[in-house]
């Protein structure tokens, strides 16, 4: 019954937010708190600012968006410093509708969903607490019944600036119920919420023969006109439209340009004026944010037709391009695995990141830079270290195309192929081949493939392979020098002699002999090369070694096997290649002896124990190697 229990202190909790007083009183508390009378604009650049700024590598990474948004950073931080900051500091941008363009499942819709159910949670703080006019349908802001004439004085006590005016039936209401004593008036606190409608609005375009306008301003109460007498009395009116609910929050404007004109004109002075039209009414006045989604090709479509031109100065188009970077992409799988019936099945190490690489590669465009292939820049803007190049070099490959990542293979194909896979399989555990294979058979099924694209998408997968072959490799290697730590130990410490010689122009002694020996230049060189250490770059890289042995030493610790990462890398690479031959045989043999057995349990022990695998993908992962090294 815990849950009941925590339903109950929810309600608690509810009810201690709630406020309700006098005009005058609610003065009182914006004379103490100036940002409750704050702009919808304004409101919802302080929530995401409230949650967390981090500045990373000249980049502001936002926490708002930071469990449902990845690989977005740059669209992220132009959307919030562009328009909600220049927005909220009341701008001109201020004026505008936020159009989000981009490609399908790219993040359009999850980044209005969090601007929405992250308003409902801000309502509830002190920091996004709403007033409104008590009993408004509009949820209207109190100050509104400053009189016009008045709003100066109240500027120069207040420092608020008041935009809008009293609408038709709160401007009713105050004569009628409070006699015109503007301070009597009722206030109350609001809470945002789209499923009660209040300050969060979304409007979705249908059959334009079946759509009413009343959808977003409102309608005439029929029913109440032979007691009010009149289609103009605002009390025979319901102010119950999407622009109406959404006062004071936002609006999601869903398919925006796919609506009927007569739907956009609203828009026009919604936008420019902060008013619409309504009924037999003056002006209506509301502070909402706007926000509409939609693809490339709709919106070319739309600015190329002349009756459209009006909107086009009055909108501001913010690009949501598909994520280009390898980690943020994995991360996307696992958070939509996470969210779904998968979540029991084993996905094998490097699964997700195989199909990743698919996804980023067919999103890239070819670099201009010849000496770079796609490779390569996929691997440089996830953040990887090349040599030769540098991080000036990724900021340059970013602005050779203003439209990078705005189409491409979309996550939800990716995931739904990683079902079909599961699916087929029938068992609990699926590995990066079996991944790659569905995307393989699934480009048949892809609607909007031409036969171009899947010739290259199939060159992406044939990449994809490549990548994975060497990551199965190196993860086999690693499991197997485990088992041979002490060969891979004594490697090094021969490997650090000789350079410790060598860049001390010193000689060794034969253990055996005691003769004097140059350092041994082709065991260091075979070692180096397993990382790429150049000829040129190799004296850097020995003395950058040695630096590091006597930075330990002064701190009194002993520089070992796990002290210097890429050392360590080059020790398993030479010691792998040097087991090469005895990797093939225990990993291919389908009789082991009881040597090879005690070694394939070992190293299988390892993949599970330090690698995340299972005994179905362990094993699985070893034969494959082993088919590998034997071709």
């Amino acid at each position: 019954m815990e849950i009941i229990n925590k339903i109950r202190q929810f309600r608690e909790d509810e009810r201690q937010l709630e406020w309700r007083g006098t005009f005058k009183e609610y003065l009182e508390l914006v004379k103490e708190y100036p940002h409750i009378a704050q702009t919808s604009h304004s409101r919802v650049y302080n929530m995401i600012k409230d949650a967390g700024i981090t500045e990373r590598d000249n980049q502001k990474m936002y926490h708002f968006f930071g469990h449902d948004i990845f690989g977005l950073e740059d669209s992220i931080e132009k959307l919030v410093e562009e328009y909600f900051h220049s927005a909220a500091r009341r701008l001109d941008v201020k004026k505008r509708i936020l159009l989000l363009m981009g490609p399908v499942s790219g993040g359009k819709s999850t980044i209005v969903t969090m601007l929405k159910r992250g308003l409902e949670q801000y309502s509830k703080t002190d920091a996004g607490a709403v007033y409104a006019i008590e009993g408004c349908p509009m949820h209207e802001d109190p100050l509104h019944l400053i009189p016009p004439h008045l709003r100066d004085d109240f500027y120069e006590e207040y420092g608020i600036k008041i935009e809008g005016h009293l609408s038709p039936l709160n401007l009713m209401r105050l004569e009628k119920e409070y006699d015109g004593n503007i301070e009597d008036v009722m206030v109350e606190r609001i809470f945002f919420s789209e499923d009660r409608r209040v300050g969060i609005g979304t409007f979705s375009p249908s059959d334009p023969k079946s759509q009413d306008i009343a959808d977003l301003t409102g309608s005439i109460d029929f029913s109440t006109i032979a007691e009010y007498g009149s289609e103009s009395d605002p009390r025979a009116y319901r102010f119950d439209g999407e622009l109406n609910k959404a006062n004071r929050g936002m609006m999601e404007f869903q398919e925006m340009l796919k609506c009927d004109e007569k739907f956009l004109w609203h828009l026009l002075s919604l936008s420019e004026e902060g008013n619409f039209k309504a009924g037999r009414f003056a002006l209506i006045s509301a502070d909402e944010l706007i926000v509409a989604h939609t693809n490339e090709a709709e919106y070319q479509s739309f600015i190329s037709n002349k009756k459209n031109e009006a909107l086009h100065s009055r909108i501001i188009v913010m690009n949501v391009p598909y994520n280009v970077k390898v980690s943020e992409e994995e991360r996307i799988y696992e958070k939509m695995i996470q969210d779904s019936d998968m979540a029991s099945v084993h996905i094998a190490p490097h699964a997700l990141k195989t199909a990743a690489i698919f996804s980023i590669l067919t999103r890239l465009k070819e670099p201009k830079n010849q000496s770079i292939d796609l490779v390569k820049k996929m691997r440089l803007y996830d953040g990887e270290e090349i040599e030769g190049f540098k991080e000036q070099d990724v900021e340059e490959l970013k602005k050779e195309y203003q439209d990078e990542g705005m189409d491409g293979i979309d996550p939800r194909y990716v995931i739904n192929r990683i079902s079909s896979a599961i699916i087929r399989k029938d068992v609990a555990s699926i590995n990066a081949l079996d991944v790659l294979r569905s995307l393989k058979e699934g480009l048949d099924q892809h609607p909007s493939i031409s036969n171009e694209d899947k010739e290259r998408y199939m060159d992406f997968i044939s990449a994809a392979r490549k990548q994975y072959d060497e990551a199965a490799k190196k993860e086999v290697q690693k499991a197997f020098v485990y088992s041979y730590e002490e060969s891979a130990k004594t490697l090094m410490d021969n490997y650090l002699d000789n350079v410790e010689a060598y860049c001390n122009k010193n000689k060794l002694k034969d253990p055996l002999t005691g003769e004097e020996m140059s350092p041994d230049e082709k065991l260091m060189r075979s070692i180096e090369e397993q990382i790429g250490i150049s000829e040129n770059a190799k004296r850097a890289f020995r003395e950058e070694i040695l630096i590091r042995i006597s930075a330990y030493a002064r701190k009194g610790k002993r520089f070992d096997y796990n002290s210097h990462e890429r050392l360590r890398e080059a020790i398993q690479q030479k010691l792998f290649a040097d087991l090469k031959d005895v990797v093939k045989i225990t990993t291919s043999t389908k009789t082991p002896d009881e040597s090879q057995l005690k070694k394939i349990n070992e190293v299988i022990a390892r993949l599970i124990d330090e690698h995340g695998y299972n005994s179905v993908s362990a094993n699985e992962l070893l034969r494959y190697v082993g088919s590998l090294l034997n071709r």
